[in-house]
């Protein structure tokens, strides 16, 4: 005896979002958002390892630490000697951290081709205002120096100096021309703060008229005794360490 057996019906839908008994009636008519979730579907691992990377690099990104804050300022391109004339190619710019930059650092922007360089410098030294010859002498004195200028005796000593040497100035004087010498200490722990090896032309003082003249930087008081040392008798100088 054969069994009738049913119509076949229409076919279900088996797409990832919906069920047949959810739609009676066969599944819904295809719209873009319909399309975008189908590829999904099909594309879900492609999806997730996008997702993947994109948190990795969020996470990179919090913990990369933010760059320091920097300030631009000049330094020493090479080993510069006193007194040496700056030009280009001496000094370059360079950032570094606010904290490493001095009081009256030169910037990209100071005005410096021309000037001199008051001491030696290394190669990378920062140069500041005080690294410059000019009339700021006492820049970086103790407060209320003044600078003073004193002739030598024996003008060979200022070979033997260099700008911040501490000096002890002795005054050696003598009753006549047999009397005997004694020896007065006018200033004892004072900074040169000039020799000739530095003028090249300065101007700070002809070149005919600075032979045994250096400037130290003294107190007040010190000045007053050290002012026209020269004419009271031999002025000489004891190097410090």
């Amino acid at each position: 005896m054969k069994i009738p057996t049913a119509a076949p019906g229409p076919p279900v839908y088996t797409g990832p979002a919906w069920r047949t008994h959810d739609w009676p009636g066969g599944p819904p008519p295809s719209t873009t958002m319909h399309k975008l979730l189908r590829w999904m579907a099909r594309h879900r691992r492609l999806l997730a390892a996008l997702l993947l990377c994109l948190a990795a690099a969020i996470a990179v990104q919090q913990l990369t630490p933010a760059k320091p804050p920097t300030t631009a300022v000049m330094v020493a391109s090479r080993d510069l000697p006193a007194g040496h004339a700056l030009s280009n190619g001496d000094l370059l710019a360079a950032h570094v951290s606010p904290h490493m930059v001095p009081d009256g650092a030169l910037g990209p922007e100071s005005s410096w081709a021309g000037r001199q360089v008051s001491g030696p410098l290394r190669r990378g030294e920062v140069l500041s205002d005080a690294s410059l010859l000019g009339s700021g002498l006492l820049i970086g004195a103790a407060f209320g120096s003044q600078a003073v200028p004193l002739r030598l005796s024996d003008p060979s000593t200022l070979g033997l100096l260099r700008q911040g040497q501490l000096v002890t100035v002795v005054l050696s004087s003598s009753i006549g021309l047999d009397g005997p010498a004694t020896n007065e200490v006018l200033a004892e722990k004072v900074p040169v703060l000039w020799t000739p090896a530095l003028a090249h032309d300065t101007g700070l003082l002809p070149a005919q008229e600075n032979e045994g003249i250096l400037v130290v930087a003294a107190t007040a008081e010190q000045a007053v005794k050290l002012a026209g040392a020269i004419s009271r008798g031999k002025v000489f100088l004891i190097l410090l360490n």
